[in-house]
């Protein structure tokens, strides 16, 4: 257990996602079909001939008509399966996983796309709502594809060097480098009420200012506000830390929380040593 005054100030207390028609007709049937008939010979004597008209009877010739037949294909119509109208915590399958991809590329950060929508999908969710201006309620719903489509990030405050953003207005942490945030997370800050420790009562605030990483304790830091998860302190007791517990609202004592998944990322990849700048606004 590590005590002093560094650590007292922002933990909580700890609680127990064809026709084919054939006709034939006429002619076609019969070939050759021709009704002439030779010419008669010339007379040899000159007696009168009388010869009895010959009647000429042309049979009618018959007319054949194939049977129509139609056969018509059967129709298949094939429907892609859509997708579903909102994504939200305990989905899975090729949506969560292609939102998550997005929301991976945009810098929100959320771990290892895996196809299930956790509580690191809920984190990043959160905080493009945030970014964007709408509700926060951790669902993907229209509008929050259209956050996603628009590609919407938050806007850092500095334009140089390595920082540490806390945005206490939409309380955003962001990883900002020359300017440009190249992660974002959701995070609680501090909740604004009033709170009595050790006798001593104080407003639950985060302070604001430019600080630095100066103090970090690679484990957990219990005192009598609970306990704050390998915190990286900044300002006194005031430090960014992982909690088990972080909605898209304030309510730490004044500490910058973020999920311990995303803590324990921030250690894995050393990006925030000792002298790291953190600037609260």
């Amino acid at each position: 257990m590590v005590t002093g005054p560094w650590h007292r100030r922002c933990s909580r207390p700890r609680t127990t996602g064809l026709v084919a028609v054939v006709v034939v007709v006429g002619a076609l049937l019969v070939p050759g079909c021709s009704t002439s008939r030779p010419p008669a010979p010339a007379s040899t004597t000159t007696t009168p001939t009388t010869t009895a008209p010959t009647p000429t009877t042309t049979a009618p010739t018959p007319t054949t008509t194939a049977p129509t037949t139609t056969t018509t294909a059967p129709t298949t119509t094939t429907t892609a399966p859509s997708a579903p109208a909102t994504l939200g915590p305990g989905d899975s399958g090729p949506a969560v996983l292609a939102l998550q991809q997005r929301l991976t590329s945009l810098g929100y950060w959320l771990g290892t796309p895996d196809g299930t929508f956790g509580d690191s999908t809920v984190q990043a969710v959160y905080a493009i709502q945030k970014a964007a201006g709408i509700s926060r309620d951790g669902i993907v719903g229209p509008v929050t594809e259209g956050a996603l489509a628009e590609g919407v990030l938050p806007d850092p405050r500095s334009s140089s060097g390595a920082v540490i953003e806390v945005d206490l207005e939409d309380d955003l942490l962001m990883f900002v480098t020359n300017g440009k945030p190249d992660w974002v997370l959701n995070t609680s800050t501090g909740g604004g009420y009033t709170y009595t420790d050790d006798g001593v009562t104080a407003v639950a605030e985060t302070p604001a200012g430019h600080f630095q990483i100066y103090r970090q304790v690679d484990g957990m830091v219990i005192d009598s506000l609970g306990e704050l998860w390998r915190p990286k302190f900044f300002d006194s007791g005031f430090a960014i830390h992982g909690d088990s517990y972080v909605p898209p609202y304030p309510v730490s004592h004044g500490c910058v929380r973020v999920s311990n998944e995303a803590i324990d990322w921030i250690w894995a990849d050393n990006l925030a040593p000792i002298g790291t700048a953190v600037w609260v606004y």
